[in-house]
Order: C-alpha cells, then sequence, then structure tokens
C-alpha cells in the first residue's frame, strides 16, 4: 500500500517564484530516490479559522501563503530507506540552505492512505 509523506509551510508572497524553483529542483531528486508521487500546492482558499486553518497550522503572516505538499512513496519501507538518502543528497542539501520560508513552522507528517493513491 502507498505511503504519503505530508507537508504544510508558509511562504512570503515575495518569494513564491523562488519556492516554485525550489520545488522544481526537488521534485526529480524525491523521483530518484522512489517516489511515486509529487505535489505543491499553493493556497487558493485557505480563510485564517478563530481556531484551527491552515495558516493558523503554520502560523502565516498576513505577507504570507501556505503551501500544502506531498509525496508519495509504493510503501513505508520505502519511504523510511530512502528518506535518509534524500535529506543527504548534496543536491537537496544546496537546494534546502535558502531563507525562502521558515522551516520550524512547517508540519509535516507520513500518513497510511486507506483510499487512493
Amino acid at each position: 500500500m502507498a505511503y504519503v509523506d505530508g507537508f504544510v509551510l508558509a511562504v512570503p508572497k515575495t518569494k513564491i517564484e523562488a519556492y516554485k524553483t525550489l520545488a522544481l529542483t526537488c521534485e526529480p531528486i524525491w523521483r530518484e530516490y522512489g517516489a511515486i508521487g509529487y505535489a505543491e500546492c499553493i493556497g487558493d482558499d485557505t480563510p485564517y479559522g478563530e481556531q484551527t486553518s491552515f495558516p493558523r497550522s503554520v502560523q502565516a503572516k498576513e505577507d504570507e501563503v501556505v503551501v500544502f505538499s506531498w509525496i508519495v512513496y509504493p510503501d513505508k519501507a520505502t519511504r523510511d530507506s530512502r528518506n535518509k538518502k534524500v535529506m543527504e543528497d548534496p543536491r537537496l542539501t544546496e537546494t534546502m540552505a535558502t531563507d525562502i520560508f521558515d522551516g520550524k513552522r512547517m508540519i509535516f507528517g507520513g500518513f497510511a492512505p486507506f483510499i487512493g493513491p
């Protein structure tokens, strides 16, 4: 069964194009290490909720937009065995050493689908 890593982060509106470039650089690296799906989505309808919301989850500021991303692996074992390799890949290390977004406010986790993909 497939396994999904999900991410939510806040990106300054002035850095959206830089984030898109970052994502386009990262996608083939993840696929090279076994990902079978990769998606990056810019928040288009993410109101700031009174108690919970996507913007609240990452403490998005007025000048930031929420990005919702996920990476699909064939199974959890593939994800577990490849994630360390991905994070050690020098292409990714160089790419992620940017100030495009505040990684301390990013939320992420692994998910076992029960419907799709």
